[in-house]
């Protein structure tokens, strides 16, 4: 959006705008990511341009997976005026890191439920003997059964 005049809004309308909910603007403002806005005459909070733009870069970099304690750092290296891409990069790399980690484990975890699918009987099993599902859960959970 572009303004001719500077922008003043409600806690609302930049939460409307931002795709947030105010909930979410004040706990930001609680943890330190979004300043303390300033108070129009009647009390209510008045946001500018330089806030929706702040929330934006917050909700993009979310999106992105980073953590509120990773965006606080590139924040504060960016309201010191400093380019803060050089410590994206890192953090883009330790989040590609994690992910591939992430998903390695949801290709092991499939595996494991494919197999578990293909032996596990579809109808009831005799009465006195195991629940195969029973005795599969308990050996992945590290115990033992007696079967």
């Amino acid at each position: 959006m572009v303004y001719a005049a500077p922008m003043v809004a409600t806690i609302s309308q930049v939460a409307s705008e931002v795709g947030v909910r105010p909930d979410t603007i004040r706990y930001y403002e609680r943890v330190g990511l979004l300043p303390s806005p300033d108070r129009s005459p009647n009390g209510y909070r008045a946001y500018g341009e330089e806030d929706v733009e702040r929330l934006r870069f917050i909700r993009g970099a979310q999106r992105f997976g980073l953590k509120l304690r990773d965006i606080r750092e590139l924040l504060a290296i960016r309201d010191r005026g400093v380019c803060p891409c050089g410590h994206t990069a890192e953090l883009v790399k330790k989040r590609l890191a994690d992910l591939d980690a992430q998903l390695a484990n949801l290709k092991r975890l499939r595996g494991e439920m494919a197999r578990l699918s293909e032996t596990l009987p579809s109808d009831k099993v005799g009465e006195g003997q195991p629940w195969p599902c029973d005795v599969q859960f308990i050996r992945t959970g590290g115990g033992e059964t007696n079967d």
